[in-house]
């Protein structure tokens, strides 16, 4: 590649991906879900960097990970060797965890040496970057701020765009597990009226950049407490959209439901 071309993708504003990222077994199989999210990869210029904002980090306080070799976190039980056996070994890159805290205000955030990487950000990432040789930081969703104090604290994380970051979050836009269980063990993974209307509810709300609608949709929508339960895998969008604005678009590369209440779809804003 030419200097000059490099410095024209150097200087293209990073896009945001928001990842459904659903089962873990997603990790190790070959299926429409783990192929949509190797297709992600072509969704976005090569990036510096990563910081991954997973539904599975999840406590309280808003915590970086800074450490130069994150771990693979393991955090699900009852699945299959194989999936155990999986090591994803990016780096990670404490200097970027210094400028998020920066931004975000040095009291806000505190930087953390014992999280890694769970598999909310490395059962897609191993499929966008097999390589593993992106650098990836992980920040935490802190469960006692409202929606729109994380929205807030993601307008914070722009700028980071332009510096070649790509800001990666994950969850789903409808989970309910203890729907898509039942299901499961009725043998009837029909996708329900309240989950397709979320769904699309939420497609809508992206597409027309409808901010108010978007913040107040778990809690005042008709179908938000259905869709999630608890907002742990919602917010993770919140953080997506909040690190966007007017000039950003949403689209869709790939969507669907899996074990009837669990949307697979993916958020590309850019």
């Amino acid at each position: 590649m030419s200097k000059s071309r490099e410095t024209r993708s150097e200087r293209r504003r990073m896009p945001v991906i928001f990842a459904g990222h659903g089962s873990p077994m997603n990790a190790i199989e070959d299926n429409p879900w783990s192929r949509g999210f190797a297709a992600l990869r072509n969704e976005v210029p090569q990036p510096k960097a990563i910081l991954s904002i997973s539904a599975h980090w999840f406590l309280d306080g808003t915590l970086l990970t800074a450490n130069a070799a994150p771990e693979t976190i393991h955090d699900f039980s009852g699945f299959p060797r194989a999936l155990y056996e999986i090591d994803y070994p990016a780096p990670g890159k404490v200097d970027l965890a210094k400028r998020v805290r920066n931004l975000f205000g040095d009291e806000r955030v505190s930087l953390n040496s014992d999280w890694g990487l769970d598999h909310g950000t490395w059962s897609v990432l191993r499929w966008m970057y097999p390589e593993a040789d992106v650098p990836v930081i992980q920040l935490s969703i802190d469960r006692r701020m409202d929606v729109r104090g994380h929205f807030e604290l993601a307008r914070s994380l722009a700028d980071l765009r332009e510096e070649g970051v790509l800001i990666f979050t994950s969850g789903n836009i409808v989970h309910n597990l203890r729907d898509a269980f039942s299901r499961m063990r009725a043998n009837n993974t029909q996708t329900p009226d309240w989950a397709q209307r979320f769904d699309e509810t939420v497609k809508a709300m992206l597409t027309h950049r409808d901010t108010d609608a978007l913040l107040t949709a778990w809690t005042d929508a008709d179908d938000g407490r259905l869709a999630h339960p608890t907002p742990d895998h919602w917010l993770p969008l919140i953080y997506a959209y909040g690190a966007t604005d007017g000039r950003d678009q949403a689209h869709f590369p790939n969507e669907g439901f899996d074990w009837g209440s669990i949307s697979m779809r993916n958020v590309v804003l850019g």
